[in-house]
């Protein structure tokens, strides 16, 4: 019998995916959703060949610690695989509850609510805070998991330009004063390396009377007291109500948290259908964030030499006269304004043994088309002296 699904098919919806534009640059420049054999520490195989990691965002290098692994094999053999459902039926158990009481005390923060993915988690702040009538206030660069979060609240959303908070305040001020509003930044944003003016952003926050979200994900580990984050680095925990981000970063595992008052997190967990409806965070990575949150706290040699690594990489990309886009954390893109630039610089790296990532319009503003680099404290003196000697290369060959 002749199979009624053939290619020839015409249906809108498969003529669109057959003929998108994002498909045809995957399909031209190939830097996206490559696959290494395996991975040691801060190196992968790739195709045979051994490369230096550059766009890990492993910042402390814990995803191989000897605590780490021995924690997730002690979960996984005492926990099993996965709770197989949600933490409102049948998935939650007690490590979910000792990983949210040690991050909240971590954070400064009441109460915190785990989840299986940073980017649910994310989401659910905003779409389980916002509703119909009010209105969300964002920087336009924010993560996308925000803008999903806005579209589910059905809330009226305006942007303000990135790090400003002169165009937050004049945003502010042209909306009524009875509308219910929130706020919402990254501490860290991770294609720039910007970190976010939170001292001014909270003071507009109470002058407008706003709630005040933000994600760390890529500020968790990295900034603040022992890895505190964003809100600690600049003092200013009490004024953010709500803290969320990944498990996936700094922390070594997967999932994600959303941290505030215990009103909120119970409120988040009656009302938000991402945590309802979620399968529970796995045994597993719940006891590798664990153990990674308990190294930040025992072994500050990790983030030292995050930084001292970071301070390097940065002041060695700026003698090159490459565009860091002013980065002021560990994530450092290096800016080529193109993505044919990008993508002989990203072959180019390739060639010299370093792994990075091309981020190209539109996940990243008309004129800024990247090469992704993240610096680790797992990057020892011989993977640097690699970094360097191919990104010398590659810059020469622009």
């Amino acid at each position: 019998m002749k199979s009624l699904f053939t290619s020839q098919r015409t249906n809108p919806i498969l003529r669109r995916c057959r003929e998108d534009e994002a498909v045809r640059l995957r399909q031209k420049y190939a830097p996206w959703y490559h696959t290494p054999e395996a991975q040691n520490g801060s190196r992968v195989i790739l195709n045979g060949r051994e490369l230096v990691m550059l766009s890990s965002n492993d910042y402390l290098g814990l995803s191989h610690h000897p605590k780490v692994i021995e924690a997730g094999r002690q979960a996984l053999a005492t926990w099993g695989s996965s709770t197989t459902g949600a933490r409102l039926s049948n998935g939650s158990r007690g490590y979910h509850l000792e990983l949210e009481a040690a991050l909240a005390a971590f954070l400064g923060k009441e109460a915190c609510h785990v989840s299986a993915a940073g980017y649910l988690s994310c989401l659910s702040s905003i779409a389980a805070f916002a509703g119909r009538g009010d209105n969300v206030v964002v920087d336009k660069n924010i993560h996308s998991c925000i803008w999903d979060g806005i579209r589910l609240s059905y809330a009226q959303v305006e942007r303000f330009s990135h790090n400003n908070p002169a165009d937050l305040r004049a945003v502010l001020a042209s909306l009524p004063p009875s509308t219910p509003k929130l706020i919402a930044v990254e501490g860290v944003y991770s294609m720039e390396g910007h970190t976010a003016p939170l001292p001014e952003i909270a003071a507009l926050a109470e002058e407008f009377d706003c709630f005040l979200v933000v994600d760390d994900a890529h500020g968790l580990g990295v900034l603040g007291r022992e890895g505190r984050g964003t809100a600690d680095h600049f003092g200013v925990t009490d004024a953010v109500d709500i803290l969320c981000g990944s498990l996936s970063k700094a922390l070594s595992s997967t999932g994600g948290f959303v941290a505030g008052d215990r009103s909120l997190i119970e409120y988040l967990r009656t009302h938000s259908k991402q945590t309802i409806f979620s399968a529970a965070l796995s045994p597993c990575q719940a006891a590798c964030a664990l153990a990674s949150l308990k190294i930040l706290q025992e072994e500050p040699e990790h983030l030292q030499r995050l930084w001292a690594n970071t301070r390097r990489y940065r002041s060695f990309l700026q003698n090159l006269g490459l565009d860091t886009w002013d980065s002021e954390t560990p994530a450092i893109p290096i800016v080529l304004g193109s993505r044919e630039k990008c993508f002989f610089f990203w072959k180019n790296l390739l060639a010299k043994g370093v792994f990075s990532v091309m981020s190209i319009t539109p996940g990243v503003p008309p004129g800024k088309d990247l090469i992704r680099t993240a610096i680790s404290a797992r990057h020892s003196e011989e993977d640097l002296a690699t970094i360097e000697e191919a990104v010398a290369y590659a810059a020469a060959r622009l």
